[in-house]
């Protein structure tokens, strides 16, 4: 009997029926001796998604997690959603759909094998350590037998990380690139360490701009973990609401969840807030994970030059140099994080598709989008802010 033919896969609508530790064992087994590689697929964060409603019913995020056993035992799940809708992906499929649907096809309800709401990479298909090729193998297997029987057009797994992305090539998926940009830290003793490496113009810039923003006639705080108090969230909502209403309509994330962020997450948690006479006027939430400080969230109820620089981006890499981290992921898109020291780094999905006819279409432009996305990165990198001489003037 082979691997496979002993693995029971499933499918449950919550994550109330499965176990913490279970989970956590796929997710993030590394956290036994820490902090977790990834805070976004641990069962507290995601679990988190679906006590507060920010997912489940009404959302267009409905839970239909995979789970993999043998002999009993959980060797890989997979956080997945059944979608009618393309909103809180940040890998956009909108063309697909709307090409789909004016041929007659039915593009939604789809399958979603993501973290909502949040664009950073990171595992999808959580295997338990020693299981990662059957693991995959049977979640893919797993989410393409719930697909057709379902009638879905099609399975997405955004934000994947590049060696999930080429091993489900290699099954017949679909191979999708995009960017972001990502500050690299390359042991940096501090943030004059980072500034040395950048060229005259582009230091003397981030220099002016951190002098502006901290001008700003108030105080720049960092909290996390037990520093963090409900008055902090009480402030941090109102700035999470205005953003949301600007940017997506309605903000994605309930203010529950950010009282269960309180009582669970705090410790994955960096919030960077703004004080001025006595009142938070802007803040950013980052999440924490061991190599990666990850940019999430930032609002203002006051608007000050720079200010936004220097709270999501230089604050940031502060962090991230005190506290060893070797990368800062600020977000989805952004050109303007390039003169700040974020490269451009390539970020991956893979995509599985019903229809024949469909997929060879979808297939042919994903080929050359990948080449595109190959071109650009190349091109941003040799303008990107960083020394070409290094023995430039150093004022």
């Amino acid at each position: 009997m082979t691997d496979e033919a002993q693995i029971e896969v499933t499918v449950v609508g919550s994550l109330d029926q499965v176990d913490a530790t279970e989970w956590d064992l796929c997710a993030c087994p590394e956290a036994g001796d820490g902090r977790a590689i990834d805070p976004f697929t641990t069962y507290r964060f995601l679990k988190a998604l679906e006590d507060s409603g920010s997912v489940g019913a009404g959302t267009g995020w409905e839970p239909r997690h995979v789970l993999a056993r043998r002999d009993g035992a959980l060797i890989g799940v997979m956080p997945c959603y059944a979608k009618n809708h393309s909103q809180g992906e940040y890998i956009f499929d909108f063309n697909w759909a709307h090409a789909y649907e004016n041929a007659g096809g039915r593009y939604y309800p789809k399958l979603q094998v993501a973290v909502p709401f949040t664009p950073a990479t990171g595992r999808r298909f959580l295997t338990a350590a020693g299981c990662d090729e059957v693991g995959m193998s049977a979640l893919v297997q797993g989410a393409v037998q719930l697909a057709a029987q379902n009638e879905l057009s099609s399975i997405h797994a955004t934000f994947c990380t590049e060696a999930e992305a080429l091993a489900g090539a290699e099954m017949g998926l679909l191979h999708r690139t995009g960017q972001q940009f990502h500050w690299y830290n390359d042991g940096y003793e501090d943030f004059d360490g980072f500034l040395a490496a950048l060229s005259s113009r582009k230091r003397k810039n981030i220099r002016k701009e951190r002098r502006v923003a901290q001008d700003f006639d108030g105080t720049i705080h960092q909290f996390t973990g037990d520093q963090i108090t409900p008055e902090h969230w009480d402030a941090f909502w109102q700035f999470y609401q205005d953003t949301g209403m600007r940017k997506w309509g309605t903000p994605y994330l309930s203010r529950e969840f950010f009282e269960i962020a309180q009582d669970t997450m705090r410790d994955d948690i960096l919030l960077i807030m703004c004080e001025r006479d006595g009142h938070w006027v802007a803040g950013a939430m980052n999440l924490i994970g061991r190599d990666t400080l990850y940019g999430r969230y930032w609002g203002c109820q006051e608007d000050h030059p720079c200010l936004h620089f220097e709270v999501c981006y230089y604050q940031a890499i502060d962090y991230a140099i005190e506290h060893g981290l070797g990368r800062v992921e600020a977000g989805a898109q952004g050109q303007h994080k390039l003169a700040r020291g974020y490269l451009p780094s390539t970020v991956h999905s893979l995509h599985w598709i019903a229809d024949p006819g469909f997929k060879d279409a979808v297939a042919r432009f994903v080929d050359a989008e990948r080449d595109a996305v190959d071109e650009e990165i190349e091109i941003l990198t040799d303008y990107g802010p960083f020394r070409k001489d290094r023995d430039e003037d150093d004022g």
